[in-house]
């Protein structure tokens, strides 16, 4: 077995540190491990410095991913690299996407036997990456209006912020083109823009719900469900993953998506950004390698 370097948030809670020592001790009964704690971007950048061929393996959520991931694209290292997941995180929605067990211990197992494939990435035109999905309109103010209550309930502070939100979503009027294509103008305000390249957000939302996160193509979600009736049947088939079927609905696959008008603000792997009158994505395929 390859020699593993596991990278966890020093800040994680007591909970989070009993599931690490867990999937450590199933790890180091097959493979060299050495644990690295970071908690700024500068000290993420030693630990990688340091690396060498090791397999790196993520111990947290898609935000610590997320800063894994754009740590190795920045240094020109991503493509080369290597990477395991342990999901310790308060959503866990790219494991979930994988079929990565979400039981720590497990995922370490999975670890073991796993091969490296090849995995998309999203890129955009300021230099940034997006691992899972990114949204703009009701899904971004509804991660928005959650930043603070999730700090201090936890998962549970999502939905309750996606509550808040339905009672007052936010409608946006943007331009949306896939590759090159109009799909939607600036005529009607629009609920919800999704572009994904994994299938659920927000801890099991799935947004997209056929995005693979290694085909080569972006997942691209229009909710025009914009009325009260409307948004309440939108949001009852969100839950079952079949709202991407309704009529006022668009779902389609490209490899580039803009999205201009707004303003809006955008919600990548749960981090908020904006507001933004113009942003593109378009899709690396193969960016990098994750054991599965």
């Amino acid at each position: 077995m390859d020699p593993l370097l596991v990278i966890a948030n020093r800040s994680a809670g007591s909970a989070d540190q009993e599931s690490l020592a867990a999937a450590l001790s199933a790890l180091r009964r097959l493979a060299s491990v050495e644990l690295c704690k970071t908690s700024r971007p500068d000290e993420l950048d030693g630990v990688l410095h340091r690396a060498g061929s090791r397999r790196i393996v993520v111990a947290g959520g898609d935000g610590s991913l997320h800063a894994v991931l754009s740590a190795l694209y920045r240094r020109n290292e991503l493509r080369d690299a290597v990477i395991g997941l342990l999901p310790l995180g308060t959503g866990n929605d790219f494991a979930r996407a994988l079929g990565i067990p979400l039981d720590p211990e497990g995922a370490a197992r999975a670890l073991l036997v796993g091969e490296p494939r090849p995995m998309d990435l999203i890129l955009d035109e300021v230099g940034g990456i997006v691992v899972n999905g990114v949204h703009v309109g009701a899904g971004a103010e509804a991660s928005l209006r959650s930043h603070g209550l999730k700090k201090r309930l936890g998962r549970i502070g999502y939905p309750i912020g996606a509550a808040q939100s339905a009672l007052k979503p936010a409608t946006v009027r943007v331009r949306v083109e896939v590759d090159g294509k109009v799909v939607r103008d600036l005529d009607d305000p629009v609920l919800q823009v999704a572009v994904g390249n994994g299938s659920s957000v927000g801890g099991g939302a799935e947004l997209t719900p056929e995005a693979v996160p290694n085909d080569g193509l972006l997942d691209v979600m229009i909710s025009r469900s914009t009325g009260p009736l409307a948004r309440f049947l939108y949001v009852a088939r969100l839950g079952f993953a079949t709202h991407h079927r309704r009529d006022d609905v668009t779902y389609l696959r490209g490899r580039e998506v803009s999205v201009s008008g707004g303003p809006f603000h955008c919600s990548a792997d749960g981090e908020i950004y904006g507001p933004e009158t113009h942003r593109t994505w378009r899709v690396e395929p193969g960016a990098y390698r994750m054991v599965l």
